[in-house]
């Protein structure tokens, strides 16, 4: 798959996730769990809100030119197909269902994730930062994060980054960081391995996002829910009797709105779902065959002038590949 999205033999990225680290660990998303009580909502306006500081400083620089790629302006949302038939999330479960009776694919500790993220500042227009993130793990219970700036949708142009705090413009490909870290052993979620039948995957799930003071045991909402699988996919390459039981939940919630057919930001097709909350859409998108998540969406339902968002901007968006 990174042949297909960069044009280029896999093997020197092989070797990256292989070799020896030459420079620091940088805190970017380590495969922690979620703090106790936040949501992913508030992570990431929090995360945002960082980024804002320092594109104060550099945004004139990095936009000033009136030939500014205009791929670092905010993404429009994925655009349903016109006339493309919803498909209940009920009648997902059954493929998933018959996907999961053949075993295979099976689940596998690590993520690798193509994402775009919102970078936002009081008075200038906002910026978008993609990124690619493969982390594998290995027999000794070590594990190695690579993260490369890259955006398939403009193979070979220049790439946003924040690399160094100082946005500024690399060449698409250029690693960001190679951190390998020591062994690591949990039994907790999401570190733990996740469960494949619907209720022991929603329990493990409620861990995930709710603090252990939280004695609750009312079921997970649609939007802890959502919170739960981008938590889980950040951790775990899923195999087809997890999705199977994660379709399950997701049906079960009933707060997932079917839209019809999209094609993702990697080229694929899959049946989107819609959650509608203050101020944000979240749009999960699911593959049509076995409803293995593919990726999750979250686009501004209002204008927000003090940071130049509107509605419809994309504020993030993860694509998860196996």
């Amino acid at each position: 798959m990174l042949a297909a999205l960069f044009g280029r033999s896999p093997r020197p990225w092989a070797r990256l996730l292989t070799a020896p680290s030459r420079r620091p660990a940088r805190a970017r998303r380590r495969l922690l769990p979620p703090s106790p009580g936040r949501t992913r909502r508030a992570r990431l306006v929090w995360g945002l809100a960082a980024t804002a500081v320092v594109l104060a400083v550099a945004l004139d620089a990095v936009l000033g030119g009136a030939g500014t790629p205009r791929a670092v302006a905010a993404p429009r949302p994925l655009t349903v197909r016109t006339q493309s038939a919803p498909v209940p999330l009920t009648d997902l479960t059954a493929l998933a269902d018959a996907a999961a009776s053949g075993g295979s694919p099976r689940l596998r500790r690590g993520t690798h994730v193509q994402s775009w993220s919102l970078g936002m500042s009081d008075g200038k227009p906002p910026v978008t930062l993609p990124e690619e993130r493969v982390v594998r793990w290995h027999a000794d219970a070590t594990h190695t994060e690579l993260v490369v700036a890259t955006d398939p949708r403009h193979p070979g142009r220049p790439v946003l980054t924040d690399e160094g705090d100082a946005p500024h413009e690399v060449a698409d490909g250029h690693v960001i960081s190679r951190t390998t870290y020591p062994p690591m052993w949990s039994d907790a979620p999401p570190e733990a391995p996740p469960p494949h039948t619907a209720a022991a995957l929603s329990a493990y799930l409620t861990e995930v996002v709710r603090p252990r003071t939280d004695r609750s045991t009312a079921p997970l909402s649609t939007a802890e829910l959502l919170d739960a699988t981008v938590e889980l996919l950040d951790h775990w390459t899923l195999g087809a009797r997890e999705s199977a039981a994660l379709v399950h939940l997701f049906a079960r919630t009933g707060g997932l709105r079917p839209v019809g057919e999209v094609t993702d930001r990697l080229g694929r097709s899959g049946h989107a779902y819609v959650h509608d909350a203050r101020g944000v859409r979240r749009m999960l998108v699911l593959e049509p065959r076995t409803g293995a998540v593919l990726g999750m969406e979250d686009t501004f339902t209002e204008d927000d002038p003090g940071y130049g968002v509107k509605a419809g901007d994309v504020m993030g968006y993860s694509a998860w590949l196996r």
